[in-house]
Parts: structure tokens; sequence; C-alpha cells
């Protein structure tokens, strides 16, 4: 469905009805692969337009079926280390997260930029934060400049699986920004940050855009896999993008349950006052045990924090889920919060006071 402001929210999703859903397939990973996909088809078309071209040529459609030039393009996507988005084989060469998925994988030659590494606390920082986050968007518009080839760049709004990695929203004001000043087109991949859970109900709506994103990508919360574009980047043939479940119906369904919970109880703002709760929590923390946790960082309830080492991190999961919480780890020492949109500021306590028990056998 087309883009139509800064972030679509949960109720514009639903009102542009069930069958104006683009193909949702069932995992997340396809919804990148497809929007991408949409991608190569919109600048292809653009480009035959340009050369006066109504549609592809003979030479183009024979030598696709081959894999061979001029059918198969030589398009590429930036994206960024430390970045997933991914397993299946597109994806795989967008991700960078652990050499265990790639491992033995053939991959595109893509070019990946630097993503920021931000020194915390940042009120502490705020000068080489700066600095860093000009490194990575130097390199991200060098490596745009150097390939005409690449077309679209794909970008969290935090790097989840990668250790829980964030940016200012001005480092992506300055990126959508770089990448529409040289046509390249700007994919938001949601999956891990959609539908309320840091503090608005898309992520990159925080960042405040002139120009919203060309695609968003969803899953997770939204119970279904799927995306959004702008109007320019929709097939301009039937059977271009397409799958088994095209929209899957009954999932849909449940979207819309969900969504009605998010505007009916408030869960945005829930999300946001949880959040402020658990990260308050974790820098007391930080105070009462220094050299043992650091880096408290997070949007809504996406929070996270790091171990001192990958080993001490792992004994403090293995410690909380002793202590009755389910808890995930990600990078090389940090354990992130994903609790569901229900979870509060007493739930945010009583996980608080088992950290501590935690932290202070360690």
């Amino acid at each position: 469905m087309p883009s139509t402001g800064t972030g679509s929210r949960g109720g514009k999703l639903r009102r542009q009805g069930r069958n104006r859903l683009p193909p949702q397939p069932r995992r997340a990973l396809s919804a990148e692969e497809n929007a991408m996909k949409q991608v190569y088809i919109a600048v292809a078309n653009a480009r035959r337009a340009e050369k006066g071209l109504a549609g592809p040529t003979p030479e183009e459609l024979e030598s696709s079926m081959v894999n061979r030039a001029p059918g198969a393009k030589p398009y590429k996507i930036m994206s960024f280390h430390g970045a997933f988005h991914g397993r299946t084989h597109g994806c795989l060469s967008v991700t960078h997260s652990k050499p265990i998925h790639k491992l033995d994988v053939p991959a595109y030659d893509w070019p990946i930029a630097p993503f920021p590494e931000l020194k915390y606390p940042l009120a502490d920082n705020v000068d080489e934060n700066e600095a860093e986050e000009r490194r990575c968007l130097d390199a991200a518009r060098a490596l745009m400049d150097a390939d005409p080839d690449v077309v679209g760049l794909i970008v969290e709004p935090v790097q989840a699986e990668g250790g829980d990695n964030h940016a200012s929203p001005g480092f992506f004001r300055e990126l959508r920004r770089a990448a529409s000043d040289r046509g390249v087109k700007f994919i938001v991949d949601e999956v891990q940050t959609g539908c309320a859970a840091s503090g608005s109900f898309w992520a990159h709506e925080a960042w405040e855009l002139d120009d919203p994103p060309d695609a968003v990508t969803f899953s997770k919360k939204m119970q279904i896999a799927g995306y959004y574009t702008k109007a320019d980047l929709v097939p301009d043939q039937p059977y271009r993008v397409f799958n088994t479940w095209m929209g899957d119906p009954s999932k849909v369904l449940m979207l819309e349950a969900v969504i009605d919970c998010v505007e009916r109880d408030g869960l945005i703002a829930n999300a946001r006052e949880t959040g402020d709760a658990l990260k308050g929590g974790l820098e007391a923390l930080v105070a009462a045990y220094p050299g043992k946790l650091m880096n408290v960082r997070g949007v809504g309830t996406l929070v996270a924090a790091d171990l001192a080492s990958g080993a001490e991190r792992d004994r403090a999961v293995k410690e909380l889920r002793a202590e009755g919480v389910d808890i995930a780890h990600c990078g090389e020492a940090a354990i992130r919060c994903r609790p569901g949109l229900y979870f509060t500021t007493e739930h945010a306590r009583v996980f608080l006071d088992a950290f501590d028990r935690v932290l202070r056998r360690m």
C-alpha cells in the first residue's frame, strides 16, 4: 500500500483494507526479499523510461531466463555492519550479525556501510557520538557515490540481533537525505521494532523524516509478514511479486485485533512509560554495580544493557532464567528486553528486583 506520511499508524493500516495490503509472505524475511524486488523493478522501469522504452526488450526477456545481462540486472542493496534482515539467499547478503547465518552460503558482493557504535551515557559522550555518526554517514555516501548500481539501502531502526545498536534520529534523517539525493530507495526493516513497542507505532516515526521511507517491512507483533511502499514502487504488472498465501486473511484478522488493542488500551503510551521505568531501573543498577553492568540504551520497551563480557552476560542470562525471567541476549555481551505490549511498570519492577539479586551474586 502507498505510504502517505512519515509513519502509517495502525489505524491507517486497517483503513486501507485487507484486500489492499501488498502480498504478505508467511515469513518476515520474505517481506525483505519482496521489498528489495520491488525496488529493482521500479528502478529498471524508470531507467527504461529514460531511454524511451515502454517495457523490457526481447533481449532482456530472453537473457533473464539464463541469469544474464541485460535481463538480470547488476543492482545492489547497501546494508550495514551488524545488521540482520533474514536468512534467505538475498537477505543473507544484507545480514552481517553472526557468521553462523552466512557460513558456506554464496552471497552477493554488495556494499556494507559502518553502523554507528555509540558510547553511553549519551549525555556524557555527545561530541564523540556526533563524530562517529558523521564517520558512518560519510562512508555510506561514499559507497553510494562509487557505484550507480546501488539502487537501494536497507536499515533497522535498532540493530536487534546485532547487539541492540542504536543511532540518533539525526543520523537516520541524514541517511534518508543522502539516499534521496542520489535516487537510492530507502527500506526500513521494522520486523523487530514495528507495532508500538518502540513508543510509537513505527519506530521510524521518531526520526521525523521530511521524506518517508520508500518501503517499510514488518512482522512479529504484526502477526503477519509484509510491507508497505510508496506508490512508485508498486509493480507495473500482476504476478511480478507473488506467493502462495497472498495475504493470508486469517492473519490479517488477527492483526486487526492487535491494532484494536493497541488503540483501545493505550499500548503505545504504555510502552513509553514502561520503557522509561526499565531504563531508569537499569541505570540505577549500573550505579549500584559499577563494572558489572553498563551501556543502558533503548526506545520504548526495546531496552538493552551490556555485561562486562560475553561470559558474564551468559551467566546473568542463566541466573535470570533461574529467577523466572525469560530474557534474550544479543551481540557480544548484551541482554535485551523484548516484553509484550501489556508489560507494565509493575512487571518492570519484578524484573529489576530479580536482576538486582543476580548482580549482587555475581
